[in-house]
């Protein structure tokens, strides 16, 4: 599974490069929720793309100072944890003091960690320059998404872990790994998804844990043109009574190509040409154009199932033969991207295999 990724946090470049709109009400709302609530989470080079370029008008206004009282709130909430540790530690060296004691040598040992990490963290809130890790997005986090809405382009902050509509909120918990759908899974469990509401993720990368002699391994694949990757994702639109509503989202993967299972993982994201771009976004359109010849079961029998399959099918990872064989499959294989390939390089106190994608 994808267990993380490097974005592309830009508002202005969906708008740009995409002649998308910006669902600047929804990234309101959702700087006014992370105020009261630490668990929305948005990387840190979301806030940086609206201060560098302020979007025009009062949504854009309001978003700035928002931004601004989210760092003050969260300052504060980090300064009281640090006195609060600070102060434990002295305590902790006084008993020592007085008294050697295993209790106030772990009680001091935490406290110094805890220091330490707090202190990052503010440094961290407090930095202006960009590092790589301010891109990353994991489970829970919030990431831009393209979608098509009324026959245009907008892009909506989604949360990395899709809560399909209907289900109860505790659906997060009981099904954790659902920031990724399978693709055959799509007619399936995420059948009410698949045909009806398509997303597309800018990435610059992605990251998979293997293990590699008893030993985590995280894998990086970077694509090998230096362009961005637009991953297929499904996305959904949560409410429930006396709740915020949710806007969240799943990148589906597919069985590996040759090179990603040769570094020892069995799940690959599908990425998407450009030029398939529209196909993908407009399942109700493909519907209706893949609703097949005389004497096959018409699309409107399998909507999930067949909406998006033939955009999905020339997304296919690189190295994998989508589609029927045949004239239709070679065309479909005409659309992929070239294969990836993977290298080995340190990440902390492990090991990261680092790859390219197609």
């Amino acid at each position: 599974m994808c267990y993380s990724a490097l974005i592309k946090a830009e508002w202005h470049r969906y708008v740009r490069e995409f002649g998308a709109q910006i669902g600047l009400e929804d990234y309101v709302r959702l700087f006014e929720r992370r105020i009261a609530d630490p668990k929305v989470k948005l990387p840190k080079a979301t806030e940086a793309a609206f201060l560098a370029e302020p979007p025009p008008g009062e949504a854009g206004a309001r978003l700035l100072a928002l931004i601004a009282e989210g760092r003050r709130v969260r300052a504060a909430e980090l300064e009281a944890e640090l006195f609060a540790q600070r102060t434990r530690f002295v305590q902790a060296e006084r008993d020592l003091a007085l008294k050697p004691t295993k209790k106030a040598s772990e009680s001091r040992r935490i406290a110094g960690a805890k220091i330490e990490a707090l202190r990052g963290r503010l440094a961290d809130l407090q930095r202006s320059e960009l590092a790589e890790q301010d891109s990353r997005i994991f489970p829970g986090v919030y990431a831009p998404v393209l979608v098509v809405e009324d026959g245009r382009r907008v892009v909506r902050p989604m949360r990395y872990q899709c809560r399909p509509a209907g289900k109860p909120a505790f659906h997060d918990q009981k099904f954790p790994g659902t920031y990724n759908a399978r693709r055959d899974s799509l007619g399936g469990y995420w059948k009410d998804l698949f045909g009806r509401h398509h997303g597309v993720l800018l990435i610059d990368a992605f990251y998979e844990h293997v293990d590699r002699g008893g030993r985590d391994a995280v894998l990086e694949f970077r694509p090998r043109t230096g362009q961005p990757m637009a991953v297929a994702c499904l996305w959904s639109r949560w409410t429930a009574p006396g709740e915020p509503e949710l806007l969240s989202f799943a990148a589906i993967t597919d069985e590996p190509p040759p090179e990603v299972a040769a570094a020892g993982h069995d799940r690959c994201l599908v990425p998407l040409r450009a030029e398939r771009l529209d196909e993908w976004l407009r399942p109700s359109g493909l519907r209706a154009l893949r609703a097949g010849p005389p004497g096959r079961a018409p699309a409107a029998r399998r909507p999930a199932g067949r909406a998006g399959a033939a955009a999905l099918g020339a997304a296919a990872p690189p190295g994998r033969a989508p589609g029927p064989p045949g004239r239709q499959g070679r065309a479909a294989r005409r659309r992929l991207g070239p294969p990836p390939r993977q290298r080995l390089r340190a990440e902390g106190g492990g090991q990261r295999a680092a790859g390219r994608a197609g």
